[in-house]
């Protein structure tokens, strides 16, 4: 099997060669004018569904004022959901109830609420955990790691742990100038046989032996 086909939408066989439908490259099975995913970024679901889009962001309907950009090289667990901003209703009056949803024709009032929708942005290299929750708006730097059930609004730098609700961060997983370093290496965009070449370093800790590859 080649190493780190891009182009198979279930990346991931079992040991009798069956490949396994849980698991998709999004890439290759996300068809959305507000969805943009990076290569080899992938998502698993006990129970795949025939629309990833649909399961992943429910509220990102095609057309609307936001995007949801996920970077590449993602990891997307069970029962992650994004909310992005089309969820919210309109909060500018002295009520919430979204009529317009119900009789379109009173959408001008709220037409100026509509405007300026934030995209939710997910960097390179992302793991989000079982269950989490991406709020609208949601910037995640790369490397950053998302517990299992946490609920992330704002900006996550790179490489920061979070977890909870709301989130916060535990940790930075490596020191300031070693994440320095590895933004401008920006491993995630060098071809792939580059990519394998460099896994040892890559599955280590040796950031100038990653430098090195």
């Amino acid at each position: 099997m080649p190493f780190l086909n891009a182009s198979e939408a279930h990346p991931m066989r079992f040991a009798d060669g069956r490949r396994n439908p849980c698991i998709a490259h999004l890439a290759r099975v996300i068809d959305h004018p507000n969805i943009v995913v990076g290569h080899h970024t992938y998502a698993n679901d006990f129970d795949p569904p025939d629309d990833w889009a649909a399961r992943l962001a429910p509220y990102t309907y095609p057309g609307a004022p936001e995007r949801l950009v996920i970077g590449p090289f993602g990891q997307i667990a069970h029962g992650v959901r994004f909310v992005t901003a089309s969820a919210n209703h309109p909060m500018g009056g002295f009520t919430t109830y979204p009529f317009a949803i119900f009789d379109p024709a009173t959408l001008p009032l709220i037409m100026d609420q509509l405007t300026g929708l934030p995209d939710t942005v997910i960097g390179p290299d992302v793991w989000i955990g079982h269950g989490a929750l991406i709020l609208p708006g949601a910037r995640l730097g790369a490397g950053v790691i998302v517990g299992a059930g946490a609920v992330v609004a704002g900006e996550v730098p790179p490489y920061t742990i979070v977890a909870g609700n709301p989130a916060r961060p535990l940790r930075r997983r490596f020191p300031p100038k070693v994440v320095e370093r590895l933004l401008a290496l920006a491993w995630w965009d060098w071809p792939t046989e580059r990519i394998r070449a460099a896994l040892p370093a890559l599955c280590g800790q040796d950031i100038a032996a990653l430098e090195a590859c």
